[in-house]
């Protein structure tokens, strides 16, 4: 890893490099794979898994075929999908041990399909395996595959699993041959609002938008795994977690919608996330927050700036006593199936007013961030989960830009996560410091485009108005000022600001203006015990998506933001200057 990102376009120059590199190995390391038989595990949006074998010559229309074969169910208006990609004819890219989607095309979309269940031979006879395969690559898993194997015997001898009461989602204990809990899987289709959720969140079809807008129903274990697999040198303490096939009788499987009549318990298999369950005393939510040292805030906020996390409360801090060490006690953060969103929300940090978040960080703190790399973080979980769609891997690179050049300002965590937390007034929601950072930077991109197109035209007319009343026009030399963020407009959730057309601009042309300010309101949750999902969730408030750019747009907004960072920081500086003196790194805890 580099020890400064210097520039995106800089770190752009050398990807090209990185990821030949990652992709020859990878290739090596599969080219035998395509050669022979590749395992791939084929689910439906209502859950049901199949494992099957592709032969050198299958394509998407055979493993449809097969599908539907083995499950019964209709197949010809589904697209199989990896991700972002919707998969044709060729399948040389899926790797062995991959997780497909059938998903039916949005025009035929329908909440209310029940869950067909497995019922032929067909699949009984072709899904012969253990009761729990690691998908992805084993060798990048060592310290889990032990862990994997004492549950698969615990299994064959009669140790059954123990659901988890607590909780919206399924989830359940793995235990050992000695009936210890040594792990917690959660299928991937008893997610809130999934299709076979056991507490009755139901009505939602995976793929779909699920508890937020950002995380897809169904994709919440792909972050756990992705989480862990950030959590470079063990840092912030993530248990060791990894996405598996897993059968097992004692998983729930709705008959209807409403998730209110519950088939005869029989073995089927689902993709899950498993995580190593960490003995512990309680939570932090259940003492107070002056045991816990400054380095273990540190380090599992670092964590949740860089992944964005949108859920880090007390109940997912684990709190555990260290023996012989009066007082002392470890921290162990979990469930972060709700981080690296498909576009910026409104995140929750628990540790945001903790005291030790306004601790300055330490010199080791300062050289772990300095030398994350998020071009490298990118490139490695496409290899490792290759499912994870584009905008996931962009709002990571953003974030880890944005922790690295706050720290290298001197912002505590406590600044940071303030600075990319919104506020609410009234009914109002405003956007984060970091938002409003982004929705500049985006309308300097169009606006820069706009004046091309003006040069280019010469006096022709254009086909459109622009509200020049409105308007505002800034000069980028000018540092931005404290009210900044008050006089800068923020679109609604129905006019984000749209650059799919935007082509790369000279960068002396920086000029910029800012359109009329338009509030939006913000709607509250409701959510009730076996109601169909689509009249609970709330119509989320999106400032900033980043999944509308091309690869040069992306550079040229990552420059921008870049560019407008430190008057922003300057200011969040001006405006806890009071507290950082009280709170001084001697402060004792």
């Amino acid at each position: 890893m580099t020890t400064k990102l210097e520039s995106p376009v800089k770190t752009q120059m050398v990807v090209t490099l990185i990821s030949g590199l990652l992709n020859r190995d990878c290739h090596e390391s599969t080219r035998g794979n395509l050669a022979r038989r590749r395992r791939v595990f084929v689910q439906t949006e209502t859950g049901c898994v199949l494992g099957m074998e592709l032969e050198r010559g299958d394509n998407a229309h055979t493993v449809k075929r097969r599908l539907q074969l083995a499950l019964s169910v209709p197949t010809d208006q589904s697209s199989l999908t990896f991700g972002d990609r919707i998969l044709n004819n060729d399948l040389s890219a899926i790797r062995n041990h991959s997780p497909l989607l059938l998903a039916r095309n949005a025009m035929h979309r329908s909440s209310s399909t029940p869950c067909l269940s497995p019922t032929g031979k067909n699949l009984l006879q072709k899904d012969q395996s253990d009761p729990i395969e690691i998908l992805g690559c084993p060798n990048n898993f060592a310290r889990i595959d032990e862990l994997v194997k004492d549950i698969v015997a615990a299994i064959k001898k009669g140790v059954d699993p123990i659901p988890v009461h607590g909780g919206l989602g399924g989830a359940y204990y793995f235990r050992n041959i000695s009936g210890e809990s040594v792990a917690i899987v959660k299928p991937t289709d008893e997610e809130p609002f999934a299709p076979n959720n056991p507490k009755g969140f139901v009505g939602k079809a995976l793929g779909q938008p699920g508890l937020k807008s950002s995380v897809r129903v169904g994709e919440t274990g792909f972050r756990e795994v992705a989480a862990y697999l950030l959590d470079y040198d063990h840092f912030a303490n993530v248990p060791p977690t990894v996405l598996v096939k897993v059968a097992h009788q004692i998983f729930n499987v709705n008959c209807g919608v409403n998730g209110d009549k519950i088939q005869k318990k029989k073995r089927v298999s689902k993709i899950a996330s498993l995580q190593q369950f960490i003995l512990h005393d309680y939570d932090a939510g259940d003492c107070g927050t002056s045991s816990f040292p400054v380095a273990a805030v540190h380090r599992i906020g670092i964590l949740d700036i860089r992944i964005f996390n949108t859920d880090r409360h007390a109940g997912n801090l684990l709190v555990k006593k260290l023996d012989g060490e009066f007082g002392q006690v470890e921290l162990i953060p979990i469930d972060h199936g709700l981080c690296l969103p498909e576009h910026l929300e409104d995140p929750y940090f628990e540790w945001i007013h903790w005291p030790q978040a306004s601790i300055p960080f330490s010199e080791d703190e300062l050289e772990y961030i300095r030398n994350l790399d998020p071009i490298c973080d990118s490139e490695m979980l496409k290899m490792e989960l290759p499912m994870i769609r584009e905008a996931c891997l962009r709002v990571l690179v953003l974030c880890t830009i944005f922790l690295k050049e706050a720290t290298a300002f001197g912002l505590c965590l406590a600044e940071i996560g303030e600075m990319m937390s919104r506020e609410f007034g009234g009914r109002e929601e405003k956007p984060s410091e970091l938002e409003a950072v982004c929705l500049e930077a985006r309308r300097i991109i169009e606006d820069l485009n706009m004046s091309n197109v003006e040069a280019e035209e010469g006096n022709e007319e254009f086909l459109f108005d622009i509200d020049c009343e409105n308007a505002m026009i800034v000069d980028p030399s000018q540092v931005i000022s404290s009210d900044f963020f008050d006089q800068v407009s923020y679109p609604t959730r129905t006019s984000i600001v749209k650059v799919a057309d935007i082509r790369p601009v000279r960068p002396e042309e920086n000029w910029y203006k800012t359109a009329s300010k338009l509030p939006t309101s913000l709607k509250n949750i409701d959510v009730g015990v076996r109601r169909s999902a689509n009249d609970q969730l709330p119509t989320s408030i999106s400032f900033v998506k980043v999944a509308d750019m091309s690869e040069e747009q992306w550079i040229l907004f990552l420059e921008k933001v870049r560019e407008l960072l430190y008057p922003a920081f300057g200011n969040r500086r001006r405006a806890t200057i009071g507290q950082r003196q009280r709170l001084g790194s001697s402060c004792k805890f």
